[in-house]
């Protein structure tokens, strides 16, 4: 396994208390796996993708381990994790069009973070010009200032940047979410192709978008309210997923070819609850049409058929 998590939880520090933002998150990625991450905002996608290489200063590490390629992150510790970023993990962070400093110039940029890592840029600049070229970018592009490229452009000299020391993992927090939709494209594809090219290992893949995940991801981990719902071959979230979450929030997605104006798309009725104080039991119970008496009871996140996990009572049969 390429990586391994059990029982991770992390929360966020507020005056009113803990926000259990990730709550006992456990789950595997394999080598060469594209892991797209979904759910409503605010339900700890970020939160996830964030814990497995920096916790920012509201994060408190509350508990569980991480496991790459068969070492422990120590996550806990944000000085520890120096060692690893960007050589064993490293992120396209969100908004990552704004991530590289306007006052540097790509190149110049690009030295200095190779060199804080202790690498020699004019070795490894032969290999950033090949990534460039195959991105699509003209290589004078490492003489210009952020502000000169396009969004596009941006984003996938990030996707350059972020991988150019060969991570084992990749997490790409909603690289697509501020492009028009021929660039997302673009990007999607890009990504899928420095997976082939060897270039990471394996990948998460972070986005609202459940159709870009169709594009890229080999399998969907589900997510809802800090909570881990659903994971499956992303054919089978899309066509056949179990857990009544997962199939609410399919059904809200518009289907090409479909004209709403005589079909109206299905939502899903309530609120997420407060992570500031959760309710007990399964957590989307308030809002879930099977919901019954064995639901004040939290569902373990177990196997409910081949490749395919989820944490609902009536799915894994314990119904009665």
């Amino acid at each position: 396994m390429s990586l391994q998590v059990s029982d991770l939880k992390v929360y966020y520090r507020t005056l009113a208390g803990d926000v259990k933002a990730l709550d006992g998150a456990t789950f595997s990625i394999a080598d060469k796996e594209i892991m797209g991450l979904a759910g409503e905002s605010g339900c700890g996608k970020s939160t996830l993708g964030n814990s497995l290489i920096r916790l920012d200063g509201r994060m408190r590490y509350v508990g569980g381990s991480v496991n790459l390629d068969g070492n422990e992150l120590p996550v806990w510790d944000n000085q520890g994790m120096n060692e690893f970023r960007f050589r064993d993990v490293s992120v396209i962070p969100q908004y990552a069009m704004s991530a590289m400093n306007p006052t540097r110039k790509i190149g110049t940029m690009t030295a200095e973070l190779l060199e804080s890592r202790g690498e020699k840029y004019r070795e490894i600049k032969p290999e950033l010009l090949r990534r460039i070229d195959l991105v699509g970018l003209d290589r004078d592009v490492l003489g210009r200032y952020p502000i000169e490229l396009s969004g596009g452009m941006k984003q996938r000299m990030v996707m350059v940047i972020s991988t150019l020391l060969d991570p084992s993992l990749l997490i790409a927090d909603e690289i697509t979410s501020a492009l028009d939709v021929s660039t997302q494209r673009a990007v999607a594809e890009t990504l899928v192709s420095f997976r082939d090219h060897g270039f990471v290992k394996s990948m998460i893949v972070i986005t609202h978008d459940v159709s870009i995940l169709y594009q890229t991801a080999d399998t969907i981990l589900i997510m809802y309210a800090g909570k881990l719902a659903e994971k499956a071959p992303t054919k089978t979230i899309i066509e056949g997923a179990m857990h009544p979450y997962t199939k609410m929030l399919i059904s809200s997605l518009p289907e090409v070819g479909v004209r709403y104006a005589n079909k109206k798309l299905s939502g899903i009725p309530g609120s997420p609850p407060s992570l500031l104080r959760p309710p007990v039991g399964c957590r989307f119970r308030a809002r879930c049409p099977l919901a019954f008496d064995k639901c004040v009871e939290e569902p373990p996140f177990v196997k409910v058929a081949r490749d395919h996990m989820a944490a609902c009572w009536k799915v894994t049969g314990s119904d009665a």
